[in-house]
């Protein structure tokens, strides 16, 4: 009978990454049948007893305690898989670690060791991203900041303290930035060139500077904001600088302003300010209504590969475009007419519900533009559906669906098992950052839920937005090839891919398809030269940083004071 043992380590602290290539391992060894290594959340418990790992021993485990369980052949096996996880994690970090022979256990530390360094990426537990951001403006840096789960009134407390000394804060929840040529956390390898980017979405910012790079432009900087930058409570702060930057940036003849849907009347006041710019701006507001496509130095967009051809149509040439794609429907079953779209973009998502509009009388989603569409439950489809599987609510206690294809493929195989699933939508976004191969475990799931479908006497579509360059780490051409041998209609553009699915949907129907600012300017100088930054979290983004040839500290954190928020608050105060 198998058995399960189990340790609680205080205070030791790693990255989500490294807990799960750990679980993975420990997984792995022989004769162990399952294995959890998580913080000891609330909702990371709930996660161990739907495995039936949850036991006794770590009920009352604390969001700072490292949980270990191991279920194995006998209680001997799980005891020699415990006592080897301090090997796993040394073995690892040799073969993938940043290759630090010393790493500081502070910021002020990693400073004084990277002393150029004009950046701070902070991917911490949301509940100390703040503390760790404060500390890096106090130090002078920009942040990057990753971490979600940080709340709207700290994201402003940190937004006007960074604005007041001329420091971008680029986040909470910013996934993707491009400085100078160098990518931050998820971003993909495109060429340089005139164009500038201010994105309050990070696959937004992503898929709109991949076809700006197929169409044969380039980009100077790519600045993310966070996706509630545009809200009524922060005003669009970081946005405001990073117009006023590229404004000021001799390099940036044209600027792209991308954002999730803003608040209406944050949305007014800065396109009152960008019209004030002297270069031209091209703005994609999802679901944002214009009567006027261009007005003054702005141009008007609503979809990404809209963007991105306007962006390139102001600076140079246009390359020729992907085929629509036909289609066929004599393979479907009579039951079959529903989309199911399974998204790890959040602007991805967005940007499709906003096209099929145009197509579908309504589709639901957990991120729906229309309230009244809302999913009652994320969990479940109902109808045409969109889920944003990178959303808060699937995030928590594991990784985001753009580094792990494991939630994905779940929610895949019961779409595809559904008799009314006519077509499944997802998204396939590469670059540093993102899975190392994510068609490599997409496409099986692929091949097997289309498989099962004919298997049934049903013809499964699936459809896929693949966003990347041809110079990204996974090999774009490599990723297309397997994604298209399992079945899969693949294409490069988003708004393509999108109109195909709902063109079949419509189809499947039967009916016709249907026809200035109070901030101190940040310091131009600080983006430019060979890029040096401190990364206080996640540790695949120093190992991104150091395969893009830039200066990197890792820093060994771990919450202080044991995690104790009096005793942290404290210390803040201490420090000023």
């Amino acid at each position: 009978m198998a058995k399960i043992k189990t340790e609680i380590r205080t205070g030791a602290y790693f990255d989500s990454v490294v807990l799960m290539q750990l679980q993975r391992d420990l997984a792995d060894l022989p004769d162990v049948e399952d294995a959890g290594v998580v913080m000891g959340t609330e909702a990371n418990l709930e996660l161990l007893d739907q495995t039936g790992l949850l036991v006794e021993e770590i009920k009352d485990a604390r969001p700072d305690d490292l949980v270990l369980v191991v279920k194995a052949k006998n209680a001997q096996t799980a005891e020699n898989a415990l006592a080897r996880v301090d090997e796993l994690v040394a073995a690892r970090r040799g073969r993938e670690g940043t290759g630090e022979d010393f790493r500081p256990k502070s910021l002020e530390s990693a400073v004084k060791l990277l002393p150029d360094s004009h950046w701070v990426l902070v991917s911490v537990p949301g509940r100390y991203a703040a503390g760790v951001s404060r500390e890096a403006l106090r130090l002078g840096k920009h942040v990057f900041l990753y971490s979600d789960n940080v709340t709207v009134e700290e994201e402003i407390d940190l937004k006007q303290k960074g604005a007041e000394k001329g420091l971008l804060v680029m986040g909470p929840d910013c996934g993707t930035a491009l400085i100078n040529g160098i990518g931050l956390g998820f971003a993909n390898q495109v060429r340089r060139g005139a164009i500038g980017l201010v994105a309050a979405s990070g696959t937004g910012l992503q898929q709109v500077s991949v076809r700006i790079h197929e169409y044969g432009g380039g980009l100077t900087h790519a600045l993310g904001t966070g996706g509630r930058d545009l809200s009524s409570q922060v005003g669009g702060l970081t946005a405001r600088m990073g117009l006023d930057l590229l404004e000021r940036d001799p390099d940036t003849r044209v600027i792209v302003l991308i954002s999730k849907p803003p608040d209406e009347g944050v949305a007014g006041k800065l396109l009152e300010y960008a019209r004030g710019l002297s270069k031209p701006v091209v703005v994609n507001f999802i679901g944002y209504k214009t009567a006027l496509r261009e007005i003054d130095n702005l141009y008007f967009t609503s979809t990404f590969d809209d963007t991105a051809a306007a962006a390139v149509a102001l600076s140079g040439e246009i390359n020729a475009g992907e085929e629509e794609g036909k289609f066929s429907l004599e393979a479907f079953a009579p039951d079959q007419r529903y989309l199911r779209g399974l998204f790890s973009g959040g602007t991805l998502a967005y940007e499709a519900l906003l096209i099929l509009d145009a197509y579908l009388p309504e589709v639901y989603s957990n991120v729906p533009i229309n309230k009244d569409y809302r999913l009652e439950n994320s969990l479940v489809s109902q109808g045409h559906t969109i889920v944003d599987l990178g959303e808060d609510e699937f995030t928590v206690g594991r990784l985001h669906p753009m580094m792990d294809n494991e939630l994905r493929i779940q929610r895949l195989e019961v779409e595809a098992a559904d008799p009314e699933t006519a077509v499944i939508l997802l998204d396939v976004v590469l670059g540093y950052g993102s899975h190392p191969d994510p068609a490599g475990e997409l496409a099986p799931a692929i091949g097997e839920a289309r498989k099962n479908a004919a298997d049934a006497g049903r013809h499964l579509e699936v459809v896929v937005m693949l966003s990347g360059t041809d110079v990204d780490p996974q090999d774009r051409a490599a990723q297309q090839e397997k994604l298209a041998a399992a079945g899969a209609r693949v294409f490069l553009s988003s708004d393509r891919a999108v109109r195909y699915a709902g063109r079949l949907l419509k189809a499947l129907e039967g009916a016709p398809q249907p026809p200035r600012l109070g901030f101190s300017p940040v310091d131009l100088e600080s983006l430019k030269g060979e890029f040096a930054a401190i990364n206080v979290g996640l540790e695949s983004f120093a190992e991104s940083l150091q395969s893009q040839n830039a200066s990197v500290v890792q820093v060994d954190w771990k919450p202080a004071a044991g995690g104790n928020a009096d005793l942290l608050a404290l210390l803040e105060k201490m420090k000023g």
